[in-house]
């Protein structure tokens, strides 16, 4: 192997390492360790939620009271939509306000399940309640809205719905702005970390979550002129150059 064939080699597999271990997720994992998770975090309802929500009894005729056609089902009342108001309410037939903001979508049903039996209007009801129109958002180096048909989704997760991150994005700084009751916070996370990521308050989403997802330095320079050049591929290649040829000049002499 001559000198310079050494150099560039060795200026090569610099970069390549370099830049290998800014993609790699989850690197310090330990091979068949167990780890505790924390408590799978569910979708809690917030106002401006839309919820499909659906009574079945064997009365077909008082249950379809509650089950109104919204135009978007099969016409036979099978799809009944309802939005979780300003005040975290829904309104329903008959039972009126019903409390939403805060609940899960089980224990919502629950409770119309109950205010149902109480007021024995219907017996033996079952409630099915489906979100209607939540998601969450991809902003930078992925793009896009993603709905949320789970009660629980992990960022991991919604990563790979979205076909994972590019080369090109920054996997130790993902920024999530999260609101809550008009309150937004902002949270960092690394997907290089274990325990970082599986600790992290955003590693269960919440509906209209919004990721950003920067880009690496080298992509940040390369959109902007009057950045610099450190760390770009020019600039490597400039460097190899004037390190060969000092080498062969040295080697000359």
């Amino acid at each position: 192997m001559t000198v310079m064939t050494a150099v560039a080699f060795c200026c090569m597999t610099a970069a390549s390492c370099a830049s290998s271990k800014k993609v790699v997720y989850l690197q310090d994992i330990q091979p068949n360790v167990s780890m505790i998770l924390q408590e799978a975090q569910a979708i809690r309802l917030q106002p401006g939620d839309k919820l499909s929500i659906v009574i079945h009894s064997r009365d077909k005729e008082l249950v379809s009271i509650f089950n109104l056609f919204d135009g978007t089902g099969d016409g036979n009342g099978n799809h009944s939509l309802y939005t979780v108001d300003d005040r975290g309410y829904i309104d329903m037939p008959v039972l009126g306000p019903v409390k939403a903001e805060g609940l899960t979508r089980q224990e919502l049903a629950n409770n119309i399940k109950y205010r149902l039996l109480d007021s024995r209007l219907i017996k033996e009801p079952t409630v099915v309640i489906e979100y209607a129109d939540l998601g969450y958002y991809f902003l930078g180096e992925l793009s896009g809205r993603y709905t949320i048909e789970r009660d629980h989704v992990t960022l991991l997760e919604a990563l790979s719905e979205a076909g994972d991150l590019p080369l090109t994005a920054n996997r130790e700084n993902i920024l999530v702005l999260r609101t809550e009751k008009g309150v937004q916070t902002p949270y960092r996370v690394s997907l290089l970390k274990v325990e970082e990521l599986y600790s992290s308050p955003v590693y269960y989403l919440q509906q209209n979550d919004i990721i950003y997802i920067e880009p690496i330095l080298v992509k940040k320079n390369q959109a902007n002129v009057h950045g610099s050049t450190f760390y770009t591929y020019s600039f490597w290649t400039s460097l190899a150059t004037m390190v060969i040829t000092l080498v062969m000049l040295f080697v000359k002499k």
